[in-house]
């Protein structure tokens, strides 16, 4: 071998593994965007946060986050998409439904994890959810006839319900959709349906007025971003006004509400973080099938039953996952 040659391979030896020790040190940008506040993901942050340190991936050492959130202010959302991308993040992990709406319309290369979207098939964020193609892939909320079981467990604990008033962001798809799910489970059971439509906090007063005016038997929270902001006024409205309330979120249970039930939303992002390590070792989001939940809690917070004179049915305390006394 000529000499050259031998310091030519020698230089080589060396410098590929110093490339890559640079690749294993290199830090990940990881942009957090939600349509809603940080207060409303105390809860589900951490549990992100956490698995991905278990998946190998730890803050500081070899990922970095960006997080934004709109803070219910849905004109916000393609800014601050928009201010991801150009922090040229490696990934967009995108809470909520409107959340990954505005990302995927911000970039069509930077892969986007859904945290807990809605129905991302109906959104138009995926047209195939077994092979969603594209950018976009991740776990979606989306569960047949939530809606509908929702109300069936009010008429269980409320046998004489005939009017419920439903709170619901009406900008929101996933609300929409829940919804009128709830509406048709209502005319199945001859319950009478007060819709009570939000669509930025400043209509939560007028929402709060509407209902203590149109007195009704219940009250059904559809959750998302902009009514999970308010999950503890909305709960202390509901004692309040003698209302028994119900909602999906646990956090609404937590501070008050009757019933939650629905899928966790720690689980959802502890799932979503699994999507994360896969994208950042290489595999593409489109080959991703997205997933769904295979988990609902019920939680019944009997503290409130007492306090609204309720007597909670044997049968539905025995489904319930956590009864907080």
């Amino acid at each position: 071998m000529r000499r050259r040659e031998f310091i030519a391979l020698l230089g080589g030896a060396v410098t590929w593994p110093m490339v890559g020790l640079a690749q294993r040190a290199r830090l990940y940008k990881i942009g957090v965007i939600s349509a809603g506040s940080v207060s409303a993901s105390a809860r589900a942050n951490p549990a992100f946060v956490q698995a991905l340190s278990e998946l190998g991936w730890v803050e500081g050492k070899n990922i970095l986050f960006e997080y934004r959130y709109a803070d219910n202010r849905l004109e916000r959302l393609p800014i601050l998409a928009t201010e991801l991308v150009g922090l040229n993040v490696d990934i967009i992990v995108a809470i909520g439904t409107l959340a990954p709406i505005a990302a995927k319309e911000a970039t069509s290369t930077i892969p986007i994890i859904m945290a807990s979207a809605g129905d991302p098939f109906a959104s138009g964020l995926v047209t195939n959810l077994s092979r969603p193609g594209g950018n976009v892939t991740g776990v979606s909320m989306m569960s047949a006839e939530l809606g509908a079981k929702r109300l069936q467990m009010l008429k269980e604990l409320l046998p004489n319900l005939s009017r419920v008033a439903v709170i619901w962001n009406a900008v929101n798809p996933y609300a929409t959709r829940d919804f009128k799910e709830t509406v048709g489970a209502a005319q199945a059971l001859g319950v009478e349906v007060h819709s009570i439509e939000v669509r930025s906090p400043a209509d939560f007063a007028n929402a709060y007025e509407a209902m203590t005016r149109h007195r009704r038997d219940a009250l059904i929270i559809v959750n998302d971003p902009l009514t999970g902001s308010r999950y503890k006024e909305l709960a202390d409205f509901a004692i309040k006004n003698l209302l028994p309330s119900i909602s999906s979120y646990r956090e609404f249970a937590d501070a008050g509400a009757l019933i939650s039930y629905g899928a966790d939303s720690a689980d959802m992002r502890r799932r979503a973080a699994s999507f994360v390590d896969r994208v950042l070792r290489g595999e593409k989001p489109g080959d991703l099938p997205i997933e769904q939940p295979n988990k609902f809690d019920l939680v019944i917070n009997m503290k409130t039953a007492k306090a609204l004179g309720l007597t909670v049915p044997p049968s539905l305390i025995a489904r319930a996952d956590e009864v907080i006394e």
